[in-house]
């Protein structure tokens, strides 16, 4: 079942385009990650599926209408980047007052115990730390019941700790049914927390398929040793240095470690891998575009 839709949206601003012919489907009970750099269009594709924006062409749909009814919206939960809380109101009467919008919220201690805020129920939001405020934030998208969450960039400017709190959460959320977007920098946190990731760049969809699969698009491998130096080798894509071992990157990890046995440098401890997230996301936002079409699967 699909919660939210994309069909061939754009959305201008003046003579920028944000977002270029977008098509995206959003399915009941799926974990989806966008992931782009800074301008890529992340934001603006959120503001569009809730309503918080209008697309200059195409259409987006929400719960099967237009992402303005509030019906559709009371299904929804929000944390956008930036967060304007009351800074006069304590914590519980943050989450009381998100509560009173809906007809079956979840109780206050259950959401303060589930994002770890018991400890800041009677502290004034106006003198939380940042990252206090950014879990609470967090908190407020799940007070109504939601069917379908939108999260922008949900875990910026918190500690690890605090980050595994908001993901055991998350989980959580997903194992009784619910369905979460969420945009993010930190790649570890979309291969955790996302079966499915949508790679995103000049307002354009690169990849949309699992994140096994995007990994896999890229069709390059790491090389690792201990070895130095090395010779030129053919098909390296990037190489690095660390600890004591290179780091190479390759199309073709079989010819490579061929041209390295031919070469006679002495090397140890080699080791091939598929490429990490972080390694495809670079791939496929620095290349030249080949093609219209996005790579996908998940999305056609």
């Amino acid at each position: 079942m699909i919660l939210a839709q994309m069909r061939n949206v754009t959305r201008r601003y003046g003579d920028t385009v944000a977002l270029d012919g977008v098509d995206l489907s959003i399915r009941a009970g799926e974990v989806v990650g966008v992931l782009g750099p800074n301008g890529a269009g992340k934001s603006t594709l959120l503001k569009l599926l809730v309503g918080l924006r209008r697309p200059t062409s195409g259409t987006v749909e929400l719960f099967g209408g237009s992402p303005l009814d509030p019906a559709s919206r009371r299904q929804i939960g929000v944390t956008p980047q930036e967060t304007g809380l009351v800074p006069t109101l304590r914590v519980g009467e943050c989450i009381d007052y998100v509560a009173r919008h809906y007809p079956d919220p979840l109780p206050r201690d259950e959401v303060l115990a589930r994002f770890g805020l018991e400890n800041l129920a009677r502290r004034q939001t106006g003198g939380l730390s940042g990252g206090q405020q950014r879990r609470l934030a967090v908190a407020l998208a799940f007070v109504g019941r939601p069917r379908l969450v939108f999260l922008d960039e949900p875990t910026t400017g918190l500690d690890v700790e605090i980050r595994h709190v908001l993901w055991d959460a998350i989980r959580a959320f997903h194992a009784e049914g619910g369905t979460v977007l969420l945009t993010s920098h930190y790649l570890d946190e979309v291969e955790a927390l996302a079966q499915r990731v949508v790679v995103i760049d000049n307002g354009r969809v690169l990849a949309d398929d699992t994140v096994d699969a995007v990994r896999g698009l890229v069709g390059v491998h790491r090389v690792t040793m201990a070895a130095m130096p090395l010779p030129p080798l053919p098909g390296v894509v990037a190489m690095s240095e660390a600890d004591g071992r290179v780091h190479l990157l390759t199309p073709d990890a079989d010819e490579l470690v061929r041209a390295l046995v031919r070469s006679g440098v002495a090397f140890r401890d080699l080791a091939v891998r598929p490429t990490t997230l972080e390694e495809a996301f670079l791939h496929l936002t620095t290349r030249k575009p080949t093609s219209d079409q996005p790579l996908t699967g998940a999305n056609a």
